[in-house]
């Protein structure tokens, strides 16, 4: 079992920049491929961003490429995603989620899951 708990969600005025953090606990974190989704209310999940085990190679939504910056420290245990130039769009409950896939943009691939933090953008 993994558990994943994510902090560092927030209320931001659009333009701005948050910093998402994914803690990891129980089973060996380095060895999992990480993930970011999100769910903004009334739809369905989306994903965001996705890192291998050892974070030599990544995945965006073209929704957040060029914006948004996954990356991992497995010393710690953490992931995170950095989010810049922040739209009142991107608002969304924000989930981490690990898998034994490597990078990877399909949820059912993903076999742990936090339970999300909250990010609004105002306009």
């Amino acid at each position: 079992q993994v558990q994943l708990v994510e902090s560092g969600g927030g209320l931001v005025q659009a333009g701005g920049s948050l910093r998402l953090s994914c803690a990891a606990s129980g089973r060996t974190f380095s060895g999992y491929g990480m993930g970011w989704f999100r769910q903004a209310p009334g739809k369905e999940r989306e994903f965001v961003a996705s890192i291998s085990w050892s974070g030599g190679r990544t995945l965006y939504a073209d929704s957040v490429k060029g914006r948004f910056t996954i990356s991992r420290d497995n010393a710690k245990n953490t992931v995170y995603l950095q989010m810049n130039s922040l739209k009142p769009e991107d608002t969304a409950v924000y989930s981490c989620a690990a898998n034994s896939g490597g990078v990877t943009s399909a949820p059912y691939t993903y076999d742990y899951w936090g339970q999300g933090t909250q990010v609004t953008v105002s306009s």
